[in-house]
């Protein structure tokens, strides 16, 4: 009996040592020179400025990488100066290309004229994947609450602080999103956004709650893996300009 248990614990021995040489074998070691290096691309010459890498989802010539949401046809917000406009009540528009797990640098300004007090003053949003939202709100000296401010996952987690500029004044946001992965009609890993708004952090890998809705609770439906990026039409004339995307 003695002999078998004994017999029984060096196989189990021999195997996990087999097992930890092949998990060595498999990795690389330290500054090993047979180990592929990272792709090369070439960064832009002024900070902002698409890399070689990017996708150019819009550089102020023209609408055509965007759709409306309402019937898949051409955009009807304005296009002028270098930037696009919201016209109110022509509706929500998206990417034609869809997109995961991405990083996103966008600049968005709300009118010079300010208008309304709370989230009726330079309302939008950026819609990860069609729907989770970053808010875009005039956010200077105007009240309202917190997980509605600008640099919030709306309805879900208030920026780490308000770095807004004023009325009228250009902004940015570089986002790094993680799609969320599921399995059936279950989450097994939630999304996730890191955000940068005017060049100071407001979102630490926060993890979203869900599908983003007004008043209620986030939760996740399942979805593609890929779906089209979407800016909100809220009445609101916010303009935009310089739109990349990088998938990851």
């Amino acid at each position: 009996m003695k002999s078998a248990i004994k017999r029984t614990l060096l196989f189990t021995v021999i195997i996990a040592v087999m097992g930890c040489a092949t998990q060595e074998k498999a990795r690389w070691s330290v500054h090993d020179k047979n180990r592929p290096t990272p792709p090369v691309i070439t960064p832009a010459a002024v900070s902002g400025v698409a890399p070689s890498d990017a996708i150019v989802l819009f550089d102020g010539s023209n609408l055509s990488a965007w759709e409306s949401t309402k019937d898949g046809s051409g955009v009807r917000w304005k296009l002028e100066n270098g930037y696009m406009q919201v016209v109110a009540k022509t509706g929500n528009i998206r990417t034609r290309q869809a997109f995961g797990s991405c990083q996103i640098h966008l600049e968005w300004a709300t009118p010079e004229v300010v208008k309304g007090t709370s989230q009726k003053r330079g309302n939008s949003g950026i819609f990860l994947m069609g729907q989770y939202e970053l808010q875009i709100l005039d956010s200077y000296e105007n009240q309202t609450y917190a997980d509605g401010q600008a640099a919030a996952i709306y309805g879900q987690n208030p920026p780490l602080v308000n770095v807004c500029r004023g009325p009228g004044q250009w902004q940015t946001y570089d986002i790094i999103f993680h799609a969320p992965v599921f399995d059936g009609d279950k989450v097994i890993k939630p999304a996730t956004i890191t955000v940068f708004q005017n060049g100071v952090l407001v979102q630490d890998h926060c993890e979203i709650k869900g599908t983003t809705f007004h008043k209620a609770l986030a939760h996740y439906e399942p979805h593609a893996d890929k779906l089209p990026l979407m800016l909100q039409e809220h009445g609101n004339p916010i303009r935009f300009r310089n739109i990349w995307i990088r998938p990851l």
